[in-house]
């Protein structure tokens, strides 16, 4: 039988490890978005090999993962003209989740 100690101890561990797995899931889509930004950017200047097979599926990937949240982003506050603030909102937003929510587990 585990003493109250040892339970709390326990529940201590496995709330600091859920806390560590969201703010380190929080972090890798905050880079997701960061890179989407980046190459279509890039695509936008016409930096991009034609064809190319891997770049083709790097950017389906990251618009699969990327676009429903800023999608969601963009329903709310619609780009500025050329301007699209959706994915500054998405990082604020996953960085105000990230400090409230994760670091409020730990504390």
């Amino acid at each position: 039988m585990i003493g109250p100690v040892a339970a709390l101890l326990i529940l201590a561990s496995v709330r600091t490890g859920v806390a560590d797995f969201l703010s380190t899931v929080i972090y890798i889509y905050t880079l997701l978005i960061f890179l989407y930004v980046v190459l279509q950017l890039l695509l936008q200047l016409g930096m991009r090999i034609p064809y190319n097979r891997a770049t083709d599926a790097l950017l389906t990937f990251l618009r699969d993962v990327c676009e429903p949240l800023l999608r969601l982003i963009r329903r709310v506050v619609p780009p500025l003209g050329a301007i699209d603030l959706s994915p500054l909102i998405a990082i604020i937003l996953l960085a105000l989740i990230n400090s409230l929510i994760v670091q409020g587990l730990i504390a």
